[in-house]
């Protein structure tokens, strides 16, 4: 059962789905508040002790055009045991050995798609790195090149391009092994490339701190009163002349919003939610410190209060 207002009782009631006839019947009154509605959940039911050798799935995937054929092909299914186990173990061979052109560009695809998925990426930032490979892969062969460094440097861009940067070592983490280096390599590859021998220019928005700062204060657990004053702080920041990384400025700040409330976190925890080391968080603070006055908003925190503060 679910909560829906119905217009009849003129209040939240509890209302009875009817799977059969795709009717939403209010509980109290027995008014029949949707009609006919569309059941977009399965059809079919799995449970823990059938087979996933047989997919009940009638459907494919949606069109894609960045493929040859749209990934609209058909694909012969393995052998079942049924009569036509020959004739399924034949086509598929042969259709096994058939040159697919798109083999390459599906298999990237999907390192792509695990890589967002890892990061918690959505579906626009996956699309867009997988239309940047594409351009690449068209304009110029990528063997010798690590594979794994160019499909973490699209995501990269991709990120940037949407508004929604991560850091070079969070896409390193899911890189496959591919170091910063290299990934810093393969992304001024790709952007060399489609400036160049495309004539486009690869647009990448300016990172500013508060990009970061709200994922950075979820994974530490921070509170909402918390969060809106770390980002106020940052924005106070970007008037000032501080000359560091803003990763590293959206640390620093953390750390100086988590020090003044009653929930203090350590330094060490800081770093490891930021992925930037101890001293760099260090020095970023110190030049924050002697502008804490003008940056940190008053309804937080008061000036007498930066005196618990101390300067590391």
């Amino acid at each position: 059962m679910a909560d829906t207002f119905c217009r009849d009782c003129n209040k939240q009631t509890e209302v009875v789905f009817d799977h059969a006839a795709g009717d939403t019947i209010c509980s109290e009154c027995g008014l029949v508040l949707e009609a006919h509605s569309i059941d977009e959940t399965s059809e079919w039911r799995t449970f823990a002790n059938e087979s996933n050798d047989n997919d009940p799935v009638r459907v494919g995937g949606p069109y894609n055009p960045l493929l040859t054929d749209g990934g609209l092909s058909t694909v012969i299914s393995k052998p079942n045991g049924s009569s036509g186990e020959f004739l399924n173990s034949s086509l598929g061979k042969w259709q096994g050995r058939g040159a697919n052109p798109d083999r390459n560009l599906i298999q990237a695809f999907k390192s792509i798609a695990i890589m967002s998925d890892r990061l918690g990426l959505v579906t626009t930032i996956k699309d867009r790195a997988n239309e940047i490979y594409k351009k690449v892969e068209d304009q110029k062969p990528l063997k010798g090149r690590n594979l794994d460094a160019i499909l973490a440097a699209c995501l990269y861009i991709a990120c940037r391009q949407e508004n929604k940067p991560r850091t070079v070592k969070e896409i390193c983490s899911v890189a496959n092994g591919a170091t910063k280096k290299e990934i810093g390599r393969a992304k001024e590859f790709i952007v060399k490339l489609l400036e160049g021998e495309m004539g486009q220019s690869v647009e990448m928005g300016a990172i500013h701190a508060a990009d970061y700062m709200r994922r950075f204060c979820s994974n530490l657990g921070m509170t909402n009163q918390e969060v809106k004053a770390a980002q106020e702080v940052v924005l106070k920041s970007e008037e000032l002349d501080i000359r560091r990384s803003p990763i590293s400025i959206a640390a620093a700040v953390i750390f100086i919003i988590t020090q003044l409330s009653n929930d203090k976190k350590p330094l060490k925890d800081i770093s490891v939610a930021t992925r930037v080391a101890e001293g760099t968080i260090k020095n970023s603070y110190k030049d924050l410190y002697p502008h804490l006055s003008k940056i940190i908003p008053s309804w937080f925190a008061k000036e007498e209060d930066f005196k618990n503060l101390y300067s590391i």
